[in-house]
């Protein structure tokens, strides 16, 4: 369920909120005069969410790069990479 609160307690309630954030690992957004504005969240939450955004991007290229052809097998690459090594 989100968790969503009016800016005011962002004013006066910081630190519950920040603790809130802590402990359920969840954000919580944050209104003005009733329409979202801002989500909170954890900076470990945070750093996750971006560390899978990355993943999740470079899976996409990656897939992108075997539909379209642009592939060689293992051994070749590893010839290279020795190549490169010496």
């Amino acid at each position: 369920m989100q968790n969503i609160r009016p800016s005011a307690e962002l004013r006066n309630k910081y630190n519950e909120i920040s603790n809130l954030c802590k402990e359920t690992r969840e954000p919580v957004f944050i209104t003005v005069n009733g329409h979202g504005d801002t989500v909170i969240m954890n900076l470990e939450e945070y750093n996750q969410m971006v560390a899978e955004l990355e993943l999740l991007k470079m899976l996409a290229e990656s897939e992108n790069d075997v539909m379209n052809g642009r592939v060689k097998p293992f051994s070749e690459s590893l010839s290279d990479i020795r190549k490169k090594l010496q």
